[in-house]
């Protein structure tokens, strides 16, 4: 994400080594290349205007002070411009409302609106202890009511069942019914999108909107569509009384024009950030730790955050009690271990929050391989619970058995059962307190998921 603008954002501070100062023609060389930047991620024109314009008079009036470089300085400046230009500070939901408080989803089809929605209800039940009810009236796409039924079931809300031959605004009115007699808090309704905006369209969600009289309005806008994010964006909000944007699949843009634009085009707050395929990964769109992550910085407090979120405390303290007391790790705390890393997008998911990370060379970056977490835990579910409580039991039938069971090949259980043997010997030094010493090991341990040489310069862990 943002991939493009923070190689751009490094190439400008480089330029700016050596200088003493900022001045009128270095500031104007500089900006020339943050503009070039900003068109390429498909940045609307007016908006990358009056952005150059604002960082332009800050600069000119910035002292550099002796702890700073001019490159410093103007990374300063740009940081705080794109703070102001997306919104400076989190919106998050207005549920303030006699419950049932209404969620109404808008959008065009395929913006990934119908597993937004699951995503929504998945956050608003596990961070804010809401009670949560979906509900389909998308009566014109193929499985959409059963593809809203499948992940309602897997985030764990309540599903209002609706049919493909009904009235929009029938379903909906039963739904409200049924969410207030059944006291639910929230009742999040995914609506029907069409290719492209249409009047039969604007009118039919208009008209759910006055059924429902929802709280929020939420429209979810496809980040990698670019600049027609934008404009249909707009068009949405001309016709309907938005509240905030979810701006989704904005993992797979390199680019992050439309997080840039949006609220300054539509005069609406982006209020969340699709980052994934997964029912979890909705996060709060907030424009400070964004801004740093754009500009290479990292967003640590994000990666805290989560972390207190995804990390099961009661699993992790057993295991340290267990490794103090000298007990040995097997593969069943391995398993924990893995699947809560894959709760966090993997380490690539991890890295992506990280300070320094943009300065990692492509061929390390690509080393990166988080399909290796899903193939160790395949093979570990293949063996059985002895096996799991005592590897070096695992010899050559075993091996072929957990191979077969996994769709994996002998090597590749050899080689697990290797970094496991590293890890065990790791977790003893563990109990000696030698952390350090095993975060600089891991990249031993599970070559191709921990980059080679460490960490970094400006993300040291140690």
């Amino acid at each position: 994400m943002f991939d493009t603008l923070q190689e751009r954002f490094e190439d400008v501070v480089k330029s700016l080594r050596g200088q003493a100062r900022l001045t009128e023609d270095n500031i104007k060389d500089s900006l020339r290349e943050v503009r070039k930047a900003l068109l390429e991620a498909d940045v609307a024109l007016p908006v990358v205007r009056s952005f150059i314009d604002q960082v332009r008079q800050r600069a000119l009036g910035a002292e550099v002070s002796r702890s700073l470089t001019p490159g410093q300085v103007l990374i300063k400046v740009v940081h705080d411009e794109l703070v102001q230009l997306m919104g400076e500070a989190n919106e998050a939901l207005d549920l303030s409302t006699q419950p049932p408080a209404v969620i109404l989803m808008a959008g065009l089809q395929g913006a990934g609106k119908t597993t937004t929605t699951g995503k929504l209800a998945r956050l608003l039940r596990e961070r804010h202890k809401k009670k949560v009810m979906v509900v389909s009236c998308d009566v014109y796409r193929p499985a959409a009511i059963d593809q809203l039924r499948t992940i309602a079931a897997e985030v764990e809300v309540e599903f209002f069942p609706s049919q493909p031959d009904q009235d929009p605004q029938a379903i909906a009115s039963a739904a409200l019914t049924a969410a207030r007699k059944q006291l639910y808090d929230v009742l999040v309704v995914d609506t029907a999108g069409r290719l492209a905006i249409d009047a039969e369209m604007m009118a039919e969600i208009t008209q759910l909107h006055q059924t429902l009289k929802p709280v929020e309005t939420l429209f979810v806008v496809d980040s990698m569509t670019g600049q027609d994010a934008v404009h249909t964006a707009k068009a949405f909000h001309d016709a309907l009384p938005l509240t905030g944007l979810i701006l989704s699949k904005a993992d797979g843009d390199a680019r992050g024009g439309a997080a840039l634009s949006l609220r300054q085009v539509t005069g609406k707050p982006i209020k969340f950030l699709g980052v994934g395929e997964k029912t979890q990964a909705l996060e709060p769109f907030h424009p400070d730790r964004l801004a740093t992550r754009i500009l290479g910085m990292g967003d640590v407090v994000s990666l805290v955050e989560e972390m207190q979120d995804k990390v099961d405390r009661d699993k992790t303290e057993q295991l340290a009690k267990k490794i103090k007391k000298g007990k040995s790790f097997d593969f069943n705390d391995y398993r924990d271990q893995l699947l809560q890393m894959n709760r966090f997008g993997g380490v690539a998911g991890i890295m992506d929050k990280l300070p320094g990370m943009s300065q990692l060379p492509d061929h390390v970056k690509q080393q990166v391989n988080d399909k290796e977490f899903e193939r160790m835990i395949a093979m570990i579910n293949s063996m059985t619970p002895q096996e799991r409580q005592n590897p070096q039991i695992i010899k050559g039938s075993r091996r072929r058995r957990i191979a077969q069971g996994s769709g994996t090949r002998v090597q590749d259980v050899n080689s697990l059962l290797r970094q496991f043997a590293h890890l065990q010997k790791m977790m003893k030094k563990m109990k000696g307190g030698g952390m350090a010493k095993m975060m600089r090991q891991m990249q031993e341990v599970m070559p191709g998921m921990f980059p080679p040489g460490g960490m970094p310069p400006g993300g040291k862990m140690f």
